[in-house]
């Protein structure tokens, strides 16, 4: 039994493009304080970013995702249900394989316009973000463990080649975005325990700020009636939610951060 609420803002650089993701993050982490009732803790603080190569930003970023799995760990022991706020999705490394120890059977919902099914090996862009997902599923080594065996990618359609072998339908599902998506997403869910992952750049263009900017996403309606049907129909072991940007005035910043939380609010404990 759930008895409350961990929420963690993990507010530290982890493979950033830019600052804005790391400007932006205190604001939804309050947005989400503000709805659950409860303070956060914060794990590690905002540096300036400078991208540089996958291993050079695991290796900077590595202490503070280091802390942010046993803030977590922590907190499934003491029964609380976590959501999490970070910049990047790169923070995926630390949080799912703790997940994955404590809830074996879990089923990750990966809103994402991107796979971040790459490797090392595979990558064109040597971007950590990019290899999140696959660090989870033990595709590759990151160091902060593995363990998850299924995902869904949810709403994704920018999708590389190199992805493309490890999408099955067995271990990774993909729904993609379009008619029927809360339809087929609520299918694949109903009945499991499930993980949400929220990228924002799940979303189209212009709903809210974002570095990636992929045509054909999710409204914001559609992201509500997702989260309602995934609370709905499943159970839902925790949320984190990453690469929400600044917006053009901290008072936009903040109005957007709120949108965002009661969007998701169904899901939220």
């Amino acid at each position: 039994m759930v008895n409350s609420t961990a929420l963690l803002h993990y507010a530290a650089r982890a493979g950033d493009h830019n600052d804005r993701a790391m400007a932006a993050s205190p604001h939804l982490a309050a947005a989400l304080a503000s709805h659950l009732q409860t303070q956060p803790t914060v794990i590690g603080k905002a540096s300036p970013s400078g991208p540089l190569n996958w291993d050079a930003e695991l290796a900077l970023a590595l202490p503070d995702l280091k802390s942010l799995a046993a803030s977590l760990d922590v907190g499934f022991n003491n029964k609380q249900h976590p959501v999490i706020v970070c910049s990047r999705c790169a923070v995926g490394l630390a949080t799912l394989p703790v997940v994955a120890r404590h809830v074996p059977d879990v089923l990750v919902v990966w809103f994402d316009a991107h796979g971040d099914l790459n490797t090392p090996a595979t990558s064109g862009s040597g971007h950590i973000g990019g290899m999140a997902l696959a660090g989870a599923l033990g595709l590759w080594e990151s160091g902060l463990g593995v363990g998850i065996k299924s995902v869904v990618l949810a709403g994704s359609r920018d999708i590389d080649a190199a992805e493309k072998p490890f999408i099955d339908g067995e271990r990774v599902r993909l729904v993609s975005p379009g008619p029927g998506f809360v339809q087929e997403l609520k299918a694949v869910v109903t009945g499991r325990k499930v993980y949400v992952h929220i990228d924002c750049d799940v979303l189209s263009p212009g709903q809210v700020p974002t570095n990636n900017k992929v045509p054909g996403g999710l409204s914001l309606v559609q992201l509500a009636e997702a989260a309602a049907a995934i609370a709905q129909v499943a159970e839902v072991v925790g949320v984190e939610v990453g690469e929400l940007e600044t917006g053009e005035t901290e008072e936009e910043t903040k109005v957007n951060a709120k949108v965002l939380v009661d969007t998701l609010g169904p899901m939220l404990k």
